[in-house]
């Protein structure tokens, strides 16, 4: 690895740790700050699930963005975006204005699907065996996200006298000009091809196995613990535990979804891109098989800690995989179509979650519909070239 893409990879994973801290503050006060302005409390919701619409409206422009002017300018302008979603974020909170508060945390879903692609950035500064370990050390800034975040959301709501929860978005906005900071501070090569039309057609790329299979275990990773994840809490206040009791059990979860990333990109490099992956979504649906076997405190923390490895293993193997689905003209288009269908995914998930938790046995028909989900990519992975090499 050169000086260069060392310290690439270096700002790469300090602003995923600046910039992966807006979700937490949007999944944790989003919907509060929401049944405060919802005209309905069945809308207060709303405006979580439109952050992961703002991802999957994202990709694919931010893709186009970065591949027509060059990483660091898309990173420029992402990180704008989020500053604006977060000053609109506040200024809708001071005048109590649902439809704008919505709009903006759709704004700083956009900004996300940049941060998203911060993975990608680090795979592209790196060649051969290496990219795996660089995708896996910029996803351990998530863990240091999953603290920023949390602590920005329980220490600020009330930093503005007489205006609760203005001073958290304002932080958001903060970070993200931070993240802008440190993104112009990036020395990525400029784009191999500014013509969209670089390289083979994205509709034969996609039909290719190769992608279909990288993009599914993708998916199904992503989607499934997006899934459980967001049910969880309501699942278990359900079963009569407390709320500080359902949110340790989500920290958890959430240390268990980056800490592995210290060492997820060795394990590739060892057992392989497709073995990993395949861990991940087995570990996943162990995930449902504990939460299926009762709904003590116990299970409930259990499952949610294999949900958290199954995502780390499953995605940054499904994101390895990617990048052997492309050449250099065509990463911009492969990547942004990649994670469209990831986070489109993702947000289809959290909205079926939050409908099925509440119907009669909701929570136990949400894990077994994880063991058909698991297996559709599960299975072809196990019958790859690339899996089976790695058993002999």
């Amino acid at each position: 690895m050169t000086d260069n893409a060392f310290r690439n990879i270096n700002i790469l994973t300090m602003a995923q740790a600046i910039g992966g801290a807006a979700p937490p503050i949007v999944i944790s006060l989003g919907g509060i700050v929401g049944g405060t302005l919802a005209p309905d409390p069945a809308f207060a919701t709303l405006p979580v699930s439109l952050y992961n619409v703002g991802v999957a409206l994202g990709t694919l422009p931010a893709a186009w963005i970065m591949r027509r002017f060059g990483r660091r300018e898309g990173y420029v302008f992402g990180a704008l975006i989020g500053i604006l979603g977060g000053l609109l974020a506040a200024t809708a909170i001071a005048a109590s204005t649902f439809l704008l508060f919505c709009l903006a945390i759709m704004a700083v879903g956009l900004y996300g699907s940049y941060i998203q692609s911060f993975r990608f950035a680090a795979a592209d500064a790196v060649s051969g065996d290496m990219k795996p370990k660089a995708i896996s050390r910029v996803m351990v800034g998530g863990l240091a996200a999953a603290i920023i975040g949390p602590q920005i959301a329980m220490h600020t709501p009330d930093a503005v006298p007489g205006i609760p929860y203005i001073a958290s978005f304002i932080c958001l906005a903060g970070l993200a000009l931070l993240t802008l900071g440190l993104a112009t501070r990036l020395t990525l090569p400029k784009p191999v091809a500014v013509s969209i039309s670089g390289g083979r057609p994205l509709s034969e790329i996609a039909r290719s196995p190769r992608f279909i299979l990288a993009a599914g275990t993708g998916i199904i990773s992503y989607a499934m613990m997006s899934f459980i994840m967001t049910a969880s809490p309501l699942a278990m206040v359900a079963c009569g535990h407390s709320v500080n009791q359902s949110t340790l059990g989500i920290q958890w979860h959430v240390l268990a979804m980056f800490g592995p990333s210290f060492f997820t990109g060795r394990l590739i490099a060892r057992f392989g891109k497709e073995r990993i992956a395949a861990t991940g979504l087995a570990l996943i649906a162990g995930c449902a098989v504990v939460a299926l076997s009762g709904l003590g405190l116990t299970h409930f923390w259990l499952a949610l800690i294999l949900l958290g490895l199954g995502w780390n293993f499953g995605f940054i193997g499904a994101t390895a995989m990617i990048t052997d689905c492309h050449t250099p003209e065509e990463r911009g288009k492969v990547q942004g179509l990649n994670d469209f269908l990831v986070f489109g995914s993702t947000a289809t998930a959290s909205f079926m979650a939050g409908v099925l938790v509440h119907i009669d046995n909701g929570w136990s028909l949400m894990n077994w519909l994880v063991f058909p989900a698991v297996a559709l990519a599960l299975v072809p992975l196990m019958l790859s070239r690339g899996f089976a090499a790695r058993m002999r």
